[in-house]
């Protein structure tokens, strides 16, 4: 234990282990109303303690400092593994958990009602300290790695990650496969055992008990009590918090001083360097990827100059490299910054997805990217606005921090304590600010002055990815025969040096004159002043200040955050958006032209903490401005003139609709679950057109088709419009003026905007199969739809909620952890347009459907039975649970700006539905959800309307058929044209109704 002057000793207490208190006060923010301490056990595990009496949810969060790269070299993915074997699942008291490893951490995290911190951390603290690891849990967490690698079988970014591995030096450390599966983590115990390596895996064999024994000596010795870095937050005061953690961790053992695995030498060498990767990917897309070895960043924070090179790297306005590159129709996003590899391994990336033409000229994208690195060695030392800019924006970010999920925020300061670098007093601001540099002789900038020198094309590998119809277009290609594949995931790739005279071009000066550096940023806030009112109580729901047959405007001025924050929000409506497949892409292209038109304005005001959104709906468009207001309306007034001018560089419109191209080309190459449920939504929605169908219509369009759309839709409209935050009523009255001005006197009746929802029959038992387009895909996948009825009959929408939460856990650990079916597993209520409920179960699997399906009804049909066994006690938790989850306050604005976005979209306008629901809540009886479950869910229900998705992998060994008394969809349009429709309006409460005469608060 610590006892150096800037720790003191806790004073003793009968039943608590001693402890040492961080001395100094932790620096916070001045709008940060939480307390916080710092203690360290004896055992020399050092946790922050956070007392926050407005927290609804207590959280916690354990971060080891140890990772895959203190995996053991002949059982790849240990630690992985055990952080399988150690996860915690929480359900009851609106609780949830998760865990991760890293290269050089693995880290575990749970939230909880805070009524429920002091049990749920004691479990916890167990896994710790004295956990079960039996066979049996051996045995099924062995099955879930595999499951997750074999997820990942067909995710380019897992296969470019790994490549990289694996083209690291000679017996790095980075090298090792970090995931693992049944083959790396039971090889060695075969080996040793003498088992053949296709024997079945058992419960208690010789192999499983092998495995173990090497993952409990594994963890005995790495999971070490001093490499361990808590924090916990719970409404208890610091000192109740000091002495939970001191008497529920302080079991843990370990060495007091374990040492920490650092790796000073980076995983690029000679041999690395100066090369070009070219990799084949599955889905369609291009990419180069640039690699630089740079310090590593964590011992830079307070001046972080890494950040600052990425700053121009990775700028978008005029004058950038991406600027430059868009504008010559090769790229359509950059992005760079510092990372590392693991502890001490740092690297600074440069990443540009390109256009098809991009792809074909990448030399001289490359050759941009270094003339700009060029410009920047040219142009030291920078003008001072410069670091002064992200100086000041770091200081205005801290200060108008906002609260956000505890257990995320939990999981923030056990991984930032575990740096050796920042001090203790200063963990929370060492992340956040930037110190102004003095002169162009600091440390600051004498480090960007040493890290341009070090970003050189000799300097880097690159990796460009494309799928390999791409690359055979390319010069200069490998012949067939010399391609290799990398041994986890077979991505396939080909390595060659760097061409020299290609080199010496690209270290020659600047000869771009379009690149050049930002200028000053006019987008930094100057106006910070928050308009605080102080009120009894902050209401739960916004206002509605104005009704036309146009537009209706909601408005809340913020009275609980008190930042200088506000947001737009824009709902623009229409009933021309989505009448056909050839309006929805026209629609899709538009928003792309808008955004691609905006990027180089907008990209300051990002910066500087105010950003949009312009997006395309089912029934219109959608606009969002939020951030600091000072500028908001400047922001805002922008977007809404490019939107009216329909002015769009024709040499764009190719790349856009190439780039929503490879979005629908791409489609069925996504994980089988998201396609089945995309499918059984396609069913319940109308109009919503397919990928298949946009595709075929999207190369006959042209530029003045999409301005004839545009001025079409604009000249009837229906505006929703939402305002919240730092902005008061007759200000938003006025942005509403002027948002209205720009569209003129339309009027669009609603009956021709809404979506149609479509119902399935009583009685309907259906199966839609299909089969996976990717052939490479393994998975299958199967959804699981069940109909309950309308979202406004308020007792059945609750009771429904109430029926998928009593389900969700026992679907996860029957399916997933017991039997084993696959890795993604999930049972969750499903509201489909914001107008039906119901339920539904997913799984993805090497099984087929068919079995998947056998196995859901099985357990739906064990359910009945434990359903009616709920004892009083327990279905009060279940209902405690939901009341917790929909009573719980916002965090934040922009938290309590989406729960308004949501019924604004819906057209609900029911604000409080949470509330009245959870109240609602109290009535509900288990004999009224075991009577939902018999008539809507029970396999044997007479009266059930089911649909469900098959979506069968082309690999599946598996040959089964659908049983008879399903009705097999053979043609879906037919099927889905024979369903209930029923508007949405119709099902909706009529905004209308809500002014505030009415004297109503919904």
């Amino acid at each position: 234990m610590h006892m150096e002057s800037s720790w003191t000793p806790a004073l003793p207490k009968e039943g608590i282990p001693p402890y040492a208190i961080f001395a100094k006060e932790i620096q916070k923010s001045p709008n940060d109303g939480r307390s916080y301490r710092t203690i360290e056990l004896a055992n020399g595990l050092r946790a922050t303690l956070v007392h926050d009496v407005s927290a609804d949810n207590a959280a916690a969060s354990l971060d080891v400092a140890v990772g895959h790269l203190s995996d053991p070299d002949d059982m790849p993915g240990l630690a992985h593994f055990t952080e399988h074997l150690l996860f915690l699942f929480l359900t009851k008291h609106n609780g949830y958990s998760n865990a991760y490893t890293s290269s050089s951490n693995t880290n575990y995290y749970f939230s909880v009602s805070s009524t429920a911190l002091q049990g749920a951390l004691s479990r916890f603290a167990a896994f710790f300290h004295c956990p079960l690891f039996t066979p049996s849990c051996t045995t099924r967490e062995l099955n879930a790695v595999n499951s997750e690698y074999k997820m990942n079988l067909q995710s380019d970014n897992k296969r470019v990650f790994q490549l990289a591995k694996h083209l690291s030096r000679q017996g790095h450390a980075w090298r090792k496969f970090d995931i693992g599966n049944t083959e790396t983590l039971l090889k060695a115990a075969r080996e040793k055992v003498g088992q053949d390596i296709q024997e079945d895996l058992e419960d208690g064999g010789p192999v499983v008990q092998e495995a173990r024994r090497r993952l409990i000596e594994w963890w005995a010795t790495e999971y070490s009590a001093s490499r361990m870095r808590l924090c916990v937050i719970g409404k208890e005061s610091l000192e109740e918090l000091s002495d939970l953690v001191s008497k529920l961790f302080s079991p843990i053992s370990g060495e007091r001083n374990a040492p920490i695995l650092t790796i000073n030498e980076s995983p690029l060498g000679a041999s690395e360097l100066g090369t070009l990767v070219r990799v084949q990917t599955i889905q369609k897309y291009q990419c180069i990827e640039i690699t630089f070895p740079l310090e590593y960043q964590a011992k830079q924070w307070e001046y972080k100059p890494g950040y600052f090179l990425s700053h121009f790297i990775g700028h978008e306005g005029p004058g950038s490299l991406y600027s430059y590159l868009k504008d010559n129709g090769l790229a359509t996003s950059l992005t760079s910054g510092s990372s590392s590899w693991g502890r001490e391994m740092g690297n600074f990336d440069i990443t540009i997805y390109l256009t098809e033409d991009g792809l074909r000229r990448y030399q001289e994208v490359l050759l941009a990217t270094f003339k700009y690195i060029s410009l920047l060695k040219s142009s030291f030392p920078f003008d001072g606005y410069h670091q002064r800019e992200l100086s000041i924006l770091s200081e205005v970010n801290f200060r108008f921090a906002e609260k956000g999920a505890e257990a995320s925020y939990a999981q923030w300061i056990a991984t930032q304590s575990q740096s050796e670098w920042i001090p203790v007093d200063q963990l929370l601001t060492g992340a956040y600010l930037m110190k102004e540099w003095n002169s162009s002789d600091c440390v600051g900038a004498r480090k960007v002055a040493e890290y341009l020198d070090v970003l050189s094309p000799r300097n880097c590998r690159i990796i460009l990815t494309a799928r390999k119809d791409f690359h055979q277009s390319l010069p200069n290609m490998p012949e067939e025969g010399e391609w290799e594949k990398e041994p986890w995931y077979g991505t396939v790739f080909h390595v060659e040096r760097i061409d020299e005279e290609f080199l010496k071009k690209a270290e020659g000066i600047n000869d771009i004159p379009d690149l050049r550096l930002p200028g000053p940023n006019d987008f930094v806030p100057s106006v910070l002043d928050v308009h605080k009112i102080p009120v009894k109580e902050p209401s739960k729901r916004p206002f509605l200040i104005r009704q036309t047959p146009m537009s209706v405007v909601w408005h809340k001025k913020d009275d609980q955050f008190w930042v200088p924050r506000a947001g737009v929000f824009v709902s623009i409506r229409a009933p021309d958006a989505n009448t056909s497949p050839k309006a929805s892409v026209m629609k899709d292209l538009w928003v792309y032209l808008v955004g691609d038109a905006l990027n180089e304005y907008s990209y300051d005001a990002g910066l500087a903490g105010l950003y949009y959104t312009f997006g395309g709906t089912a029934t219109g468009i959608y606009i969002s401005v939020f951030g600091y207001n000072d500028k908001l309306p400047v922001l805002l007034n922008r977007i809404l003139d490019c939107i009216k001018s329909l002015k769009f560089k024709p040499e764009r419109m190719s790349v856009m609709k190439e780039q929503a191209k490879r979005g629908w080309e791409n489609f069925h190459f996504s994980n089988p679950y998201s396609i089945s449920d995309y499918y059984t939504s396609w069913f319940m929605t109308k109009p919503e057109w397919t990928p298949d169908e946009k595709l075929a219509v999207v190369d006959g369009i042209i530029l003045d088709d999409i301005q004839l759309f545009a001025r079409t839709l604009l000249s009837s409209v229906q505006l929703r419009i939402l305002i919240n935050g730092n902005i008061e009523a007759s200000d938003a009255a006025q942005i509403a003026d002027q948002t209205e001005a720009y569209f003129g006197l339309t009027e669009a009746p609603a009956s021709k905007i809404d979506l149609t929802t479509m119902l399935l029959k009583q009685a309907t038992n259906a199966v839609y199969p299909m089969l996976n387009r990717n052939p490479d895909e393994v998975n299958s996948a199967l959804s699981y739809y069940v109909y309950f009825g309308p979202t406004v009959d308020q007792r059945l929408r609750v009771v429904g909620f109430t029926l998928a939460q009593i389900l969700s856990e026992p679907a996860y650990s029957t399916l997933r952890t017991k039997e084993q079916l696959g890795y993604v597993v999930f049972c969750s209520s499903w509201t489909v347009n914001g107008s039906t409920e119901g339920m539904r179960i997913c799984v993805q699997s090497e099984r087929h459907p068919v079995f998947l399906e056998e196995r859901v009804d099985a357990f739906l049909e064990g359910m009945q039975a434990h359903i009616e066994s709920l004892d009083e006690e327990n279905f009060k938790e279940q209902k405690a649970g939901l009341q917790k989850r929909w009573t719980q306050k916002d965090k934040n604005l922009s938290e309590e700006s989406t729960r308004f976005i949501g019924q604004m979209h819906s057209g609900h306008w029911d604000f409080l539905r949470g509330w009245n629901d959870a109240t609602l809540l109290d009535e509900i009886t288990k004999h009224e959800v075991l009577e939902l479950f018999l008539r809507a869910v029970h396999p044997a229900s007479p009266t059930r309307s089911k649909l469900s998705v098959h979506l069968t992998s082309q690999r599946c060994k598996e040959n089964l058929t659908i049983p008879e008394e399903n009705t097999i969809v053979e043609d879906p349009e037919a099927f889905k044209s024979a369903l209930q429709p029923v508007s949405t309006s119709g099902l909706c409460i009529e905004w209308g109704d809500l002014s505030p005469s009415h004297g109503k608060i919904w």
